[in-house]
């Protein structure tokens, strides 16, 4: 840490180089990797397992039901982060993170383990879809828990560092999940990854999430927290106080929220089946274009967080913002069968998103106090990702289909001109002490 070293009569300031508390700001930031490491394998092996929690004589009908379960997760995230936002302002941030990763730790094995509608019928799409919820509950709590821990433990001057950990952790969990489902349908055949191979994949998710519950466990409370704690056990109806006492904060959220997950669904979820689907790429380029994109989203969200700490969140999030409404619909043109503008898209949208991704959890814990803080991001964020997030691979779906594709580019470009206009609002935070 830095500090000074006094000798003799005289004092000598000694500047000595910060270290980062890696192993802290890895257990703070693994749940997160847990819970898109295991969304990604649902979405990457649902059509492996669909036909063994709803009845196979169908395929379509067991695939739409296996989707919906997916989907509708999407919609417990709000409930998840007001309750176990909440929980974190009373108990706990520590607490309200154990919490999150058992949620989803359980939910991982639960699904690798679950009986097949052959054995027991209607029973096992029930099962998968508890299973499910728990998970949508836990990663709408994980959000705004790891985003204050991490905010609340970082030093003033080095905010945007620490908050850069929590989507590098997502972006690398997303490679491996990618990759795990590279490895597992090369080495497996197709009756094998129906009958087992799935399970593999949903096991070593769980294994993932008990190795985060065991990290966490050394975790130290929050001095922010541990100040505040009988303020936020006095604070009645508490989301009503976010909206009453800080209605600013919400909206500006909200703006830069919306814009936010429609930058990560367009990329990470929408972009590649839109590709495939409807522009005629080849499926192996537009994951090589993914893969090659995501890992310099990772790349970039350590060097874009210091940068913030440097220069303002607001410049950072202005270029994020007026990037994608300028870039948006002419990077839509440049979807085609062609290797190289593949790789420009999702170059240059993935390298845009990481501009704001690296200094999310900074940008939300600064807009509440900590007191209400895990219950405002968790609440409100969650919403708006389920409304804007949730709905983005549907939408562009269905306009695609309709031979519209260009106006879900245009919708995201509004999107990103209201973010723009609400980051105009916002004040400065650089280097400022949390309240």
């Amino acid at each position: 840490m830095e500090g000074t070293v006094r000798q003799g009569p005289s004092a000598t300031t000694v500047e000595v180089p910060h270290r980062l508390p890696v192993r802290t700001l890895v257990s703070a930031s693994i749940g997160n990797a847990v819970e898109w490491f295991d969304w990604t394998v649902y979405a990457t092996f649902v059509v492996y397992f669909s036909g063994q929690f709803f009845p196979s004589e169908n395929e379509a009908l067991a695939l739409i039901g296996a989707t919906s379960a997916y989907a509708l997760a999407f919609f417990f995230r709000p409930l998840g982060g007001w309750l176990l936002g909440r929980f974190a302002d009373l108990r706990g941030r520590k607490a309200g993170m154990l919490l999150t990763i058992l949620l989803m730790a359980g939910g991982s094995m639960a699904i690798a383990i679950l009986p097949t509608y052959e054995a027991v019928g209607w029973l096992a799409p029930i099962l998968l879809l508890l299973a499910r919820i728990a998970q949508g509950m836990s990663l709408g709590g994980e959000v705004s828990n790891a985003s204050a821990y991490l905010a609340e433990i970082a030093p003033p001057a080095r905010r945007g560092r620490y908050s850069a950990f929590f989507y590098i952790s997502t972006g690398t969990a997303l490679l491996l999940a990618s990759l795990l489902g590279v490895l597992l349908t090369n080495m497996l055949d197709e009756e094998q990854l129906q009958s087992y191979g799935w399970r593999i994949a949903f096991a070593i998710g769980g294994l993932l999430g008990i190795l985060g519950l065991w990290l966490r466990r050394s975790l130290v409370e929050t001095e922010q927290f541990e100040e505040n704690a009988a303020k936020a056990r006095a604070t009645k109806d508490p989301l009503r106080q976010t909206i009453r006492h800080h209605p600013r904060a919400v909206v500006q959220l909200i703006a830069f929220t919306m814009l936010s997950t429609l930058s990560y669904y367009t990329f990470f979820s929408a972009l590649t089946p839109f590709a495939i689907t409807f522009r005629g790429a080849d499926d192996g380029d537009v994951f090589l274009a993914l893969s090659l994109g995501t890992a310099l989203f990772v790349a970039l969200c350590y060097p874009f967080g210091a940068l913030s700490d440097r220069f303002g969140r607001k410049p950072q999030m202005l270029v994020w913002a007026g990037g994608y409404a300028v870039l948006i619909v002419p990077l839509s043109f440049l979807v085609q069968d062609n290797l190289l503008s593949l790789i420009v898209v999702f170059c240059t949208g993935l390298g845009l998103y990481a501009l704001l991704a690296s200094i999310a959890p900074a940008i939300m814990s600064e807009l509440f106090p900590t007191e209400l803080r895990a219950t405002g991001i968790g609440a409100w964020y969650n919403l708006t990702v389920a409304v804007f997030g949730g709905t983005a691979p549907l939408v562009i779906t269905a306009l695609s289909g309709a031979g519209r594709p260009l106006i879900f580019f245009v919708y995201v470009a509004v999107a990103a001109a209201i973010a723009f206009v609400a980051v105009l609002t916002l004040r400065e935070t650089k280097g400022t002490d949390l309240t």
